[in-house]
């Protein structure tokens, strides 16, 4: 039986799913505030990722959500338009980057 999808697991699986040659082009930090777990941000920069916990000072886009609604994303069972659309995710800033964050991390485990 595999363990529960968590905020925190999302969070430490964050760089063994990153996709550098998928990030060539980007230089940005993206800021998540979760209404009932504790934010986090990461930046893509060089083709490389960085995690934190925590607010960044000057992120590039800011997606406001709840645990749930972002486990539900992320896993794919929840599209992130169809939250976005619905009220369950809101966007601040550079929205457009939202969009292409699904071709920075694969959905399988990188070696």
């Amino acid at each position: 039986m595999s363990e529960a999808i968590t905020v925190t697991r999302v969070i430490e699986k964050l760089s063994s799913r990153f996709i550098p040659e998928n990030t060539s082009a980007v230089s940005a930090t993206f800021q998540f505030i979760l209404s009932d777990a504790d934010d986090f941000y990461f930046t893509i920069a060089d083709q490389q990722l960085t995690v934190a916990l925590g607010e960044h000072q000057d992120p590039d886009i800011t997606l406001i959500t709840n645990s749930d609604t972002f486990i539900r994303v992320v896993t794919g069972e929840k599209d992130g338009m169809s939250a976005y659309l619905t009220g369950k995710l809101r966007a601040e800033g550079n929205v457009m980057l939202a969009t292409q964050l699904g071709k920075y991390f694969s959905k399988d485990k990188r070696g």
